[in-house]
């Protein structure tokens, strides 16, 4: 038997001197998974995105021309030339390192805020979807965050903490929890009536044991795939607060502060808020088209 790969997801087979098209088969769920995100145009080029800004974040240093901090009064509000790509700020900084070490702190503000928005709600959802006597707490605090829009949210939290890069992070990752709540709930409501859940149950297994061993570990898809889209939206929730003036502060390189000062330059200095712009959009592209992706890539359905 002669088998021959081709670029589908079938095989061709020699089979007798007969060519028979088989269904591919991965070697593993992972390999299968990943078979299936690299069939996506979309979570591809949203890859690609989120690697180059990753890049771009951890060399930084390297990649900057410049030091962010450099004036050159002489040169301010230059437009992008050969000496300085993306032009200068009111201060004859040059733009292009400013951005590289801006898309360093807003991943690192997305980062955070969904590291710890997803320990919290996940741990919060698991409980309120197995105990069903603080089910009514947990919800009821977390009903009443989503009555709120999660910017509006933010902006008061931040309010009431101070402005600064720490607390627009931890503003936003309050702001994120309920999402990851009301989703492992409801997964955790679906699977703990399950039959090798009561089987288990039966045997004597502790609830910490079945909640971390095998719930947990089957309720993973939704969770991933809710956290590379909230990547995207806490970078711009971080960036919308630098840009309300309640994140980090100048002389700061942060994206969203930085298309705040542009503003005042618009008129004759465009490229101080549209780069800081069109970078914060391509991150955000890049993680929401990973996450349509993922989202296809884990479905059982598929």
């Amino acid at each position: 038997m002669n088998v021959q790969p081709n670029n589908s997801n079938l095989a061709t087979v020699q089979h007798d001197g007969v060519a028979v098209l088989q269904p591919h088969q991965p070697k593993s769920l992972a390999s299968e998974i990943f078979f299936r995100l690299m069939q996506s145009r979309g979570a591809v080029a949203g890859l690609l995105i989120i690697l180059l800004s990753v890049l771009m974040a951890v060399l930084a240093p390297v990649l900057s021309p410049y030091p962010i901090d450099q004036m050159n009064l002489d040169q301010r509000l230059q437009g992008p030339s050969a000496a300085h790509w993306f032009g200068t700020d009111e201060f004859g900084r040059d733009l292009l390192s400013r951005v590289l070490h801006g898309t360093r702190i807003s991943l690192l503000m997305g980062i955070v805020s969904v590291l710890v928005a997803g320990v919290i709600g996940v741990l919060l959802g698991i409980v309120s979807g197995y105990y069903r006597r603080l089910d009514l707490a947990i919800m009821l605090v977390t009903d009443i965050l989503f009555a709120f829009p999660s910017l509006l949210l933010a902006i008061a939290i931040v309010a009431v903490l101070g402005v600064g890069i720490g607390n627009a992070t931890l503003a936003v990752a309050i702001a994120v929890i309920p999402y990851y709540v009301r989703q492992v709930r409801a997964s955790v409501l679906a699977i703990k009536e399950k039959e090798f859940i009561e089987a288990v149950r039966a045997l004597g297994m502790s609830d910490a044991k079945i909640l971390f061993s095998h719930i947990l570990p089957n309720i993973w898809a939704p969770i991933i795939v809710l956290s590379t889209l909230q990547f995207g939206g806490s970078i711009l929730a971080a960036a919308g607060l630098s840009f309300l003036g309640l994140g980090a502060q100048p002389p700061i390189p942060e994206l969203g502060t930085m298309s705040y000062v542009g503003i005042t330059f618009m008129s004759q200095a465009w490229w101080l808020s549209v780069v800081p712009g069109v970078v914060i959009l391509l991150i955000v592209l890049g993680f929401n088209l990973l996450g349509d992706g993922l989202r296809d890539a884990l479905d059982p359905k598929q």
